[in-house]
């Protein structure tokens, strides 16, 4: 798990997502995770299985935020828990031991040590800036990421405000992977933009 893992936006335009979605993909993704707060069941289902289907195409793992049991439904290759959503131990009886589940930590290294002892595949940090899609209650500090590589053996991703440039010093501490929705999804060249943050790992 290394370079841009891209996060969908909360966009009921389905044709919009996927088409935004595969120039990213051709541009180089690690990890792509399907997030709609807002959209219905019969649209979250559609939109999931045509993101799978893409992921598929272009060997990209598909993660499902917060919906343990629609990440089993499909097949998809992980879920996504946060705070409020199921734990990671609950994520993970239900999804098997061979599939992803990723843990938000927010700016709590304990988080991150709980969830990796309970299965976590990952744990994510942040926001370290401001975000335009999420409010987080606190600002994360760089200094958590040489915190996390020294505490726990999962990868570590970095989320909250992401560009390749404020990006760049959170990657140079160690983390593996930036989460990004809308430096990416809202950039007039959304390949260009995948491939800035892809470039951040290549220097690692």
């Amino acid at each position: 798990m290394q370079g841009l893992y891209l996060v969908t936006p909360d966009w009921d335009d389905t044709a919009a997502l996927l088409a935004r979605t595969e120039a990213a993909l051709g541009a180089g993704v690690a990890l792509l995770q399907y997030r709609h707060k807002t959209a219905t069941p019969a649209l979250r289902l559609e939109q999931a299985g045509a993101l799978l289907a893409l992921c598929r195409r272009y060997g990209v793992p598909f993660i499902v935020n917060d919906y343990v049991e629609l990440c089993r439904e499909l097949g998809a290759d992980g879920v996504h828990v946060g705070g409020t959503d199921a734990s990671v131990a609950q994520a993970r009886a239900i999804v098997g031991p061979d599939r992803i589940v990723g843990a938000s930590c927010y700016g709590d290294l304990q988080l991150a040590i709980d969830a990796e002892r309970a299965g976590a595949s990952y744990v994510a940090f942040g926001g370290f800036y401001p975000s335009r899609v999420k409010r987080y209650a606190v600002t994360t500090p760089p200094s958590i990421i040489d915190d996390a590589l020294a505490a726990v053996r999962v990868p570590c991703v970095v989320i909250g405000g992401m560009t390749p440039e404020n990006a760049a010093p959170l990657m140079a501490r160690g983390a593996h992977m930036v989460a990004a929705i809308s430096s990416v999804y809202g950039a007039p060249d959304v390949a260009a933009a995948a491939a800035a943050f892809g470039k951040l790992a290549a220097r690692q």
